[in-house]
């Protein structure tokens, strides 16, 4: 989505989607700077342009394309022009001293975490008397073999996200579970 107050008219959201989902933005309300902005369009006199810039993808072309687009233009969390909302508040941002971080790499961990976190969730559901860590880290192929010992910590960690987020809930038992909430 381009915003027409300017000339050229510079992007301020991108997202890969399917139909008309592109301007369902336009009349469906909701909490989001991207909403923000095109209220603050639209009262200006103005219709945000919706650019379909191209058709007939895979989902993983789309979500390549949606990624690498995000992270080129950056979101304005980072210090780009984006309102896409990909960097979660409140975790993170620790500064070291000698790290660069190269722009648009934040976006890109958090679009894929976002992937992994699907994916997790969608095996939970599918599996309602629950999956154990191992499952995740197993099934999706997120298992590592660091220094040729199998490590799971890459599920441990997105599953206690989910469940941060309430996504997911933990059933204690012989061998703990984790259950995707309704």
């Amino acid at each position: 989505m381009k915003d027409p107050r300017s000339n050229p008219a510079k992007p301020f959201y991108i997202g890969k989607g399917t139909g008309s989902r592109a301007f369902d933005h336009l009349v469906k309300p909701d909490s989001t700077k991207k909403y923000s902005r095109i209220k603050e369009i639209q009262e200006s006199g103005f219709t945000p342009i919706v650019d379909v810039l191209v058709d007939d993808l895979t989902e993983a072309q789309a979500l390549k394309i949606e990624s690498e687009l995000i992270a080129a233009f950056g979101t304005e969390e980072m210090g780009g022009i984006l309102t896409n909302s990909v960097v979660p508040s409140g975790l993170g941002g620790k500064q070291r001293d000698g790290i660069v971080v190269p722009q648009g790499s934040v976006e890109r961990a958090q679009l894929g975490l976002e992937l992994l976190k699907a994916s997790i969730l969608e095996l939970a559901v599918a599996n309602p008397d629950g999956i154990l860590n191992s499952d995740a880290a197993s099934l999706l192929g997120l298992r590592s073999d660091y220094r040729g010992k199998q490590k799971d910590y890459l599920s441990y960690s997105v599953i206690g996200l989910l469940m941060r987020e309430g996504k997911l809930s933990r059933v204690e038992g012989a061998r703990p579970r984790h259950v995707a909430k309704a």
